[in-house]
C-alpha cells in the first residue's frame, strides 16, 4: 500500500467512506462486547447493545471509554482477545498514575505499521529516504511506531532513540537523514546543541520533521522551520488508540492532522456534560476505533481539546492544532488556562528562547504563578528586560493573569528529550 502511494480510501467520496466506517464500527461494537467483559458491563448498564447501530450518529448513545477504565483493568483486563493471541504489549509511563497497557495482534501491529507509514508519506517521506527516529523506544509507543512505518514506506531507519543530544547531532551530520521524527521540544533542544557546536542547522541534511507525542503551537512550527530550513509536519496518536499513526498532516497543506477515518472514527464532545457538538465546534477530542482487534476503544476520551474540520488535502477530515487538555487546564484564581496559550507570548518575543517552565504555588491562600524562561544568546540584558515586561503585560490583558516573570541565562532550564514538562504545580492539595 505505502509504497505505491496514496490509498484509494483517502480521496475516497465520502458517500464511500462513510459505508465503510459503518461497516467497520458495528463489527467494532459487536468485537468489544463480546470479547471484553469491561465494555459488556458498561453497554449493559447503558441500556444499548452493538446490533442499535444503525448509522454513524447512533455512536452516541453509547457510554465513553475513560483513562481509568483502562487503569481498573490493569494490566490485561481490557484485551478482547485471548493473551496468547497478543504480538506485542506496550504501555505508557504511568507517571500520573498507574500505567495503561496496550496489546496488539499480528494483525494490529500490520494495521499500525501501514497507517505510519501512510502519515510519512503525507509529509512528504518517499521511499529510500534515511529517517532519523529519536522517539524513545521500548514501552512507549512513539519510537518503535515510526521505525516500523518507515520501514514499510521502503525508507532507511536510523534508530537513535532519546537522549545523548551532542551524538543526535553527529549522527546527523554524518549520517545525512532527509527526515527527523522527534518530539518538538526535543527539536528545539537538538537545535540549541548545534549551535552549541557552532554548526549551522539549516546547513543539515534535514529536509522533513515529524513532529507529535505532545501538542506545539505555530509558533513553535515557525521557529523550528527558520531553524532548520525543514517542513515541520504534526503527526497525532495517542497509545490507547494505537499509537503515533492516528492522524498527520499533510505537506501540501499544512492545515491540520488529517485523521485515517477509516480506522478511527472521531467525535468532538462538551467536556462537562459529554453532549456531541458539529464540526467546528471546540470541544474534546474522542475516538472509537473501527478495526483494532486486541484492545478496541470503543467513544474514548482523550482529554486532548481541538476541533474537527473539512478535509483538505484527503476527503477525510482533520483536527486543528490541540490547544490543551481538559485534564491539564490550569486554574489560576478561578481563570482557566492552558499551557499553550502562555507558550504563544513566549515564542513571540525576540530575545527570549522558546524554553519555559510555569511554577504554580499559593502562597497566603492566593494562588500565583512564576513563568520561568531564558533569554537568547547575543540578546542584551536592556532588550530581554524591556520584552519581559511587553511580555507580563501581554499576558494580562489576553489572558487575564498576572505572572511573576524570571529569566535565566541561555540553557539554564533543562532540555526534555520526550515528552516536555512545563508545568509544576506545588500549590498544597488540600487548602
Amino acid at each position: 500500500m505505502a509504497k505505491t502511494g496514496l490509498h484509494a480510501i483517502e480521496n475516497a467520496s465520502l458517500d464511500e467512506l462513510q459505508a465503510l466506517q459503518l461497516a467497520r464500527m458495528q463489527w467494532s461494537l459487536a468485537h468489544a462486547y463480546e470479547g471484553n467483559p469491561g465494555y459488556r458491563a458498561k453497554f449493559d448498564a447503558a441500556g444499548v447493545h452493538p446490533g442499535d447501530l444503525k448509522c454513524l450518529a447512533d455512536l452516541s448513545r453509547f457510554p465513553f471509554t475513560t483513562k481509568a477504565d483502562l487503569r481498573e483493568a490493569y494490566p490485561f483486563g481490557f484485551f478482547a482477545v485471548p493473551q496468547a493471541h497478543l504480538a506485542r504489549i506496550h504501555a505508557s509511563s504511568g507517571t500520573t498514575g498507574k500505567p495503561t497497557v496496550v496489546g496488539y495482534t499480528r494483525e494490529d501491529i500490520e494495521t499500525w505499521t501501514q497507517l505510519v507509514a501512510r502519515s510519512i508519506y503525507a509529509a512528504g517521506g518517499r521511499a529510500g529516504m534515511k529517517v532519523h527516529v529519536a522517539y524513545g523506544y521500548g514501552l512507549f509507543t512513539g519510537g518503535l511506531g515510526a521505525h516500523y512505518g518507515a520501514e514499510a514506506l521502503g525508507c532507511t531507519v536510523i534508530p537513535v532513540s532519546g537522549g545523548q543530544t551532542e551524538r543526535q547531532v553527529q549522527l546527523i551530520n554524518d549520517f545525512c537523514p532527509e527526515i527527523i521524527m522527534v518530539t518538538p521540544s526535543y527539536m528545539l533542544a537538538i537545535s540549541d546543541e548545534f549551535h552549541r557546536q557552532g554548526l549551522d542547522p539549516r546547513a543539515s541534511s534535514l529536509k522533513i520533521g515529524i513532529f507529535g507525542a505532545e501538542p506545539w503551537t505555530e509558533s513553535i512550527r515557525t521557529e523550528i522551520q527558520k531553524a532548520f530550513a525543514i517542513d515541520a509536519v504534526d503527526i497525532y496518536g495517542l497509545s490507547e488508540v494505537i499509537g503515533p499513526g492516528v492522524a498527520s498532516e499533510c505537506v501540501e497543506t499544512k492545515d491540520g492532522p488529517t485523521i485515517w477515518e477509516d480506522h478511527f472514527y472521531p467525535e468532538i464532545i462538551d467536556p462537562l456534560t459529554g453532549e456531541v457538538l458539529p464540526d467546528g465546534s471546540e470541544g474534546e477530542l474522542v475516538f472509537t476505533s473501527l478495526t483494532k482487534q486486541a484492545m478496541p476503544v470503543i467513544r474514548y476520551r482523550t482529554r486532548d481539546l481541538t476541533t474537527l474540520l473539512p478535509g483538505t488535502a484527503r476527503t477525510m477530515r482533520r483536527m486543528a492544532k490541540i490547544t490543551g487538555r481538559s485534564d491539564d487546564m490550569m486554574i489560576i484564581r478561578g481563570v482557566n488556562v492552558f499551557p499553550s496559550q502562555i507558550e504563544e507570548h513566549v515564542v513571540a518575543c525576540a530575545s527570549l528562547a522558546p524554553h519555559y517552565q510555569i511554577e504554580l504555588t499559593r502562597p497566603k491562600r492566593l494562588d500565583q504563578i512564576k513563568l520561568i524562561v531564558e533569554s537568547r544568546e547575543g540578546a542584551s540584558a536592556q532588550t530581554y528586560e524591556r520584552e519581559g515586561a511587553h511580555l507580563c503585560e501581554r499576558i494580562k490583558t489576553l489572558i487575564g493573569i498576572s505572572v511573576e516573570l524570571e529569566i535565566r541565562s541561555p540553557g539554564a532550564l533543562p532540555r526534555s528529550q520526550g515528552k516536555a514538562v512545563h508545568v509544576f504545580d506545588r500549590r498544597p492539595k488540600h487548602s
